[in-house]
């Protein structure tokens, strides 16, 4: 991990490590708002459809899954002074369903609100309804941590999926972090931890705030990269 030094190094930039190892750096209360998507730990098993993805390194022992997730939220609530958008899905493993409360009620967040994403997931597996939504909680410091709805917005949504160069399928897609930034002020420094391809960091320069983003794949960050400089280019 770089050596850096609160806060100029940060801002605006996508730093590459591990995110635990990585906000250990922060102080406390130095964040405002948090949105991410961690993996969902699916294991290498995955499908959507009849199409089977590339292997991801995402099939940790569940117990220990949930218990790295709780350490991760707790570590946010550390340097957050307003909220987390959590984004997440009731996974089916070995026959039933896990939903994230499991580990979410172990953290020391306030539950605001559940949000239902309608993403169409093509999972057809004929032995249950078919699975086509995810969850974003958004979790507050307090039970007082309000926001404007600027949208007027139901808790039902249905973005887009999409992926980004063919290579990160997860990726959330732009309309989401979009949609939450819209109801916060433009002044707050925004993080996401587990930041991917950089969806956003792109949404937050779009809307004029500020980001940090934290990414452990080379990979990733480099498409990130691309996407922000191609946005600059059109700003």
């Amino acid at each position: 991990m770089q050596n850096l030094v609160w806060p100029e190094s940060y801002i605006n930039k996508i730093i590459c490590g591990d995110c635990l190892e990585v906000m250990k750096g922060i102080p406390d209360n130095s964040i405002n708002l948090i949105i991410t998507s961690p993996p969902y730990n699916l294991g290498n098993d995955h499908h959507t459809g009849n199409i089977k993805h590339k292997t991801y390194d995402d099939d940790l022992i569940e117990d220990e899954y949930q218990n790295y997730q709780t350490t991760f939220l707790n570590e946010s609530f550390r340097i957050c002074t307003d909220s987390l958008f959590y984004n997440h899905k009731n996974r089916i493993k070995g026959g039933s369903m896990i939903t994230p409360y499991r580990w979410i009620f172990n953290t020391n967040w306030t539950i605001k609100q559940e949000l239902v994403w309608f993403n169409r997931s093509q999972n057809f597996d004929k032995v249950r309804f078919y699975p086509m939504t995810e969850r974003v909680y958004w979790l507050a410091r307090t039970r007082n941590t309000l926001f404007k709805n600027n949208i007027n917005h139901h808790d039902l949504f249905e973005w887009q999926p999409e992926g980004t160069e063919k290579i990160h399928k997860r990726a959330f897609p732009l309309s989401f972090p979009m949609a939450i930034l819209s109801c916060f002020p433009k002044d707050y420094l925004v993080l996401d931890p587990y930041i991917g391809s950089g969806t956003v960091a792109v949404a937050c320069k779009e809307l004029g705030m500020n980001y940090i983003g934290i990414e452990q794949n080379p990979e990733y960050i480099e498409i990130a990269q691309r996407r922000l400089a191609q946005q600059y280019l059109f700003t």
